[in-house]
């Protein structure tokens, strides 16, 4: 049994959650740090978990967090920001990554798994987003300069139970009757399955290989934004028309969601779906793992809300890392 530490930073999240799950599965001890702990206690259902309260933010606090660790895994992102300049996504994907990074050098563990985006660039990025997971990248790579073994994922949109993507479509589908207006309908993407995301983080953890190398991770299917939602639609029995609003129409409902409660839909977020994404080399083939269809996993829990029952289908998938976790 593998039993070293690793440190997880966004582990309370979608992806972190079914992350965590596979680094138990396979031996490790794993300590998620939260800003509050009490919110996060089912995960201490997990054994070999730690959860560890701290601002991670605050370099004194994230240093002394990640003594005793072997290895840390930096999957902390937002999709939109209270403001928009920018600076929110510079704060957490930017600043933060340098923070994660260095605390690693201060405290002698030598390996950073860092978790970015499809299309992310500091300089010609999109949006502020992929500008900022960018600039996060780049800070990372110069200080894996000094000594720092970093490896860098680069996903598409990522699904699963517990996901913010179908889930989000469905709910709004469900709150719009008969027809549904759809920004950017010729968006593209390939959307990844979380369960062979965890397991290429898992897979890199030991590899000396994956030392300094960038993956994409992508499904095995492209589709338009459109086509997903119509997808959605069908997968919950809803007979929605959907119709795909023009670019001008588009940028108008950004403009207008960005203020909603919840900000459903942003600026930035138009931004970001001008840049399809699609890997140019899919990241899980090299690493052996066949990536998973949206048709085999998202009708399972589409609609379902049990947390309980979602928790249960997490462990299950853990426990059969080699496979897709489609019953």
């Amino acid at each position: 049994m593998n039993e070293q530490t690793v440190c997880i930073l966004g582990g309370t999240g979608f992806v972190g959650r079914w992350l965590a799950a596979h680094l138990v599965d396979h031996g490790y001890r794993v300590r998620v740090l939260t800003r509050h702990r009490q919110r996060h206690r089912d995960l201490l259902v997990l054994p070999a978990l730690q959860l560890k309260e701290a601002d991670v933010h605050d370099p004194a606090q994230l240093a002394a967090q990640l003594s005793g660790c072997h290895s840390v895994i930096n999957l902390v992102g937002i999709l939109n920001e209270k403001g928009r300049d920018g600076s929110g996504f510079r704060r957490v994907h930017a600043d933060l990554a340098a923070k994660v990074a260095q605390a690693c050098l201060d405290t002698g563990i030598q390996r950073l798994l860092h978790m970015s985006a499809l299309n992310a660039d500091a300089n010609q990025g999109a949006s502020h987003y992929l500008r900022s997971k960018g600039e996060g990248e780049a800070r990372v790579l110069a200080l894996a300069e000094q000594g720092l073994q970093v490896t860098i994922f680069r996903p598409s949109i990522i699904f699963g139970p517990g996901d913010n993507f179908f889930n989000r479509f469905g709910a709004l589908l469900k709150l719009s009757p008969f027809v549904f207006p759809l920004a950017c309908p010729d968006a593209r993407l390939t959307p990844v399955y979380v369960g062979e995301v965890a397991q290429a983080f898992v897979r890199t953890l030991p590899d000396k290989d994956s030392f300094g190398q960038s993956y994409e991770l992508c499904g095995p299917k492209i589709y338009t934004l459109k086509q997903v939602v119509e997808y959605t639609a069908k997968v919950l029995g809803l007979r929605r028309r959907i119709i795909g609003l023009s670019d001008k129409l588009s940028r108008l409902q950004a403009d207008i969601f960005e203020y909603l409660p919840g900000k459903p839909f942003s600026k930035d977020n138009y931004d970001s779906l001008q840049a399809p994404s699609i890997c140019h080399q899919n990241g899980l083939s090299e690493l052996g793992i066949e990536p998973t269809t949206i048709d085999a996993v998202v009708p399972t829990y589409l609609g379902q809300h049990n947390q309980r029952s979602h928790y249960l289908e997490l462990r299950q998938h853990a426990h059969r890392p080699e496979e897709t976790g489609l019953s």
